[in-house]
């Protein structure tokens, strides 16, 4: 297996995650995305993924895009752990929470938005900064209220929400988000932080870690 990431990509971070919970060998291909004029841009890679976004997992013949996508694929495949809840409700649970951050909050703070803020929109830092604090605060409300606890945002196990949660604590600490107010949230990613499968999956620890 092949993954195309980038090493601050949170949607890259949530597949690391479930690639060593599953215990599954993988090569990383690097696509900086900053470097180059954004290497996801290059037309070798767009042929790849035509959206030009990480990551990209690449399973013999099955190229597959965006992150959700990929972790369910892996489930299917490798179903061992299982990193959904066996009951149809919990199961449900941890994709609502995992669509919460991956459809509703990452997407409104990821490069390419901030880039046309800073860019075509001329926003100051200040601007931009208020508008990232915004809706992280707004998801993280509603996140909080739906997380269980202490130590996994459902059940005894981590699942989807807690692979979409830590890489996006990571993203609210980057930008300088307050997370006094959602102390569920920083105990599970505490919790989920200590655990060697999260360890080696972090940004940090990536070959392409700047």
């Amino acid at each position: 297996m092949q993954l195309h990431t980038y090493f601050r990509s949170s949607a890259a971070y949530r597949v690391r995650i479930a690639l060593a919970l599953k215990g599954l060998a993988w090569d990383p291909a690097y696509v900086h995305l900053l470097k180059d004029g954004g290497q996801q841009k290059a037309p070798s890679y767009r042929t790849v993924n035509p959206q030009g976004l990480v990551p990209t997992l690449v399973d013999g013949d099955a190229v597959i895009p965006q992150s959700l996508a990929i972790l369910e694929y892996l489930e299917e495949r490798h179903p061992t752990p299982a990193l959904l809840p066996a009951d149809p409700a919990g199961r449900a649970k941890a994709r609502a929470m995992a669509l919460a951050i991956v459809a509703d909050i990452h997407p409104l703070n990821n490069l390419r938005v901030l880039t046309y803020l800073r860019g075509t929109l001329g926003q100051g830092e200040e601007a931009v900064k208020a508008w990232i604090v915004h809706w992280t605060a707004e998801g993280f409300a509603a996140l909080e209220q739906m997380a269980e606890g202490p130590d996994f945002c459902i059940g005894r196990a981590p699942s989807f929400a807690d692979l979409c949660l830590v890489p996006q604590m990571f993203n609210a600490r980057r930008f300088g988000v307050d997370l006094t107010p959602y102390p569920k949230l920083v105990a599970i990613d505490g919790h989920c932080q200590a655990l060697p499968a999260f360890q080696a999956a972090a940004p940090g620890r990536q070959g392409d870690a700047e």
